[in-house]
């Protein structure tokens, strides 16, 4: 499934023809970003801040509840990485493979 979201990811712009090279400037004079199949962007990035005759362009969109995005993915990934941790530590445990030392400093 991931190596089908990688070829998904890496053949997206050969699908759409959004590989270009150099600054295409259209009429508002700004870049035009990589879109997708369904018409947004896949790389949110802004490399121009003026247009040719020297304005500047308005400021870009921002993104609603960003933080809470990075949140409800990082949580839940985090504790799911920390119970395999936990049963891959209690395995080797049981098998004998890794069994940590009880130090006893009472001398």
């Amino acid at each position: 499934m991931a190596c089908g979201a990688a070829r998904w990811l890496a053949l997206g712009p050969l699908r759409s023809g959004g590989l270009w090279s150099g600054p295409n400037l259209r009429k508002g004079g700004d870049v035009p970003a990589v879109r997708g199949g369904s018409g947004r962007s896949l790389v949110p990035s802004r490399s121009v801040i003026v247009t040719r005759s020297g304005a500047i362009l308005p400021k870009p969109v921002k993104m609603s509840f960003g933080l809470l995005r990075v949140f409800s993915i990082v949580i839940p990934f985090l504790y799911v990485g920390t119970l395999i941790s936990k049963n891959f530590a209690a395995l080797l445990e049981e098998h004998d493979i890794f069994v940590p030392e009880d130090d006893d400093d009472d001398d």
